[in-house]
């Protein structure tokens, strides 16, 4: 036999196996760099955001409006909340001052003669109307629509009194139907 291998088997065979280390170094060396480029762009993600505060600046949507003493007979308006607490006695219930059209604050306007209406079998006593200063709609003393672009009638919200202290506490994420009263003891 010859010195020179006579097949490519061979040939490879007797090749130095240098090309393996270099790609394994190639290889860590790219992992470290890519290890390292993601661990600064970790750390520069966290830096900015923690610039933004970590604090909801929505409004809450259970408020405490008041002690129920604090309420007179008949209508207030708690510009706040965009609110109005309505008070017949002991009962009380609340209505969206914002209109259903495009969000704008409604006006609550006296009537001369408070009327008593039957809302969902329950007598209401009205006493204001309210109105829409931006687009002309109209609502009853109860919230419903009754003319211009409005879509549909004042929200009606939840009321109940907190347990700590005894305050009015209207939940804004909660209609209910213009059945609902609250009375207190």
């Amino acid at each position: 036999m010859s010195d020179h291998p006579s097949s490519g088997a061979e040939a490879l065979r007797a090749e130095p196996v240098t090309f393996f280390r270099k790609d394994r170094r190639d290889f860590l060396l790219r992992l470290g760099a890519g290890a390292g480029v993601a661990a600064i762009a970790y750390q520069g993600a966290a830096s900015l955001r923690s610039l933004l505060p970590n604090v909801s600046y929505d409004s809450p949507t259970t408020v405490k409006v008041g002690a129920p003493a604090d309420f007179p007979d008949g209508l207030k308006f708690l510009p706040d909340m965009r609110l109005f607490i309505f008070r017949d006695g002991k009962v009380f219930h609340a209505i969206s001052a914002v209109c259903t059209h495009l969000g704008c604050t409604v006006r609550a306007e006296a009537l001369s003669q408070p009327e008593t209406r039957t809302v969902k079998g329950q007598s209401l006593r009205l006493t204001h109307r309210f109105q829409c200063p931006c687009h002309g709609s109209k609502y009853s003393g109860d919230g419903a629509n009754v003319s211009g672009p409005a879509p549909k009638p004042l929200a009606w919200y939840h009321l109940s009194i907190a347990a700590d202290d005894g305050q009015l506490v209207a939940d804004l994420a909660r209609e209910v139907g213009q059945d609902f009263r609250l009375t207190i003891a």
